[in-house]
């Protein structure tokens, strides 16, 4: 199993002092399943702030993005945002509840 990061969107100023499309929030998703189909995810958004000379809009790669939220949502979050998908998969996977009716 291994984590996937995905950018489904990316909000930004069209201009911003003498810059311009500058990224200013990051919408994310997180997923991952197991071998047997189990999935676990998760979604959010997170505020960026883009230091020093900005790289052009259209230069910016998914993978760029997912390391721009990754580094605006910081190791601990994003470690919590991991094994909360970790744990969804888990408690489908043995599940220890069920609902239902008997006839």
């Amino acid at each position: 199993m291994a984590i996937t990061w995905k950018i489904s969107s990316m909000d930004r100023d069209l201009t911003q002092g003498s810059n311009e499309n500058i990224i200013t929030t990051i919408h994310w998703t997180a997923s991952d399943s197991d071998a047997d189909g189990n999935t676990g995810s998760s979604y959010g958004s997170v505020g960026v702030t883009l230091v020093g000379t900005p790289t052009a809009y259209a230069d910016v790669t998914e993978a760029m993005a997912i390391g721009f939220t990754k580094a605006a949502l910081g190791d601990e979050q994003v470690t919590a945002i991991e094994e909360g998908i970790a744990s969804q998969i888990e408690a489908l996977a043995n599940p220890t509840t069920a609902s239902g009716i008997s006839w």
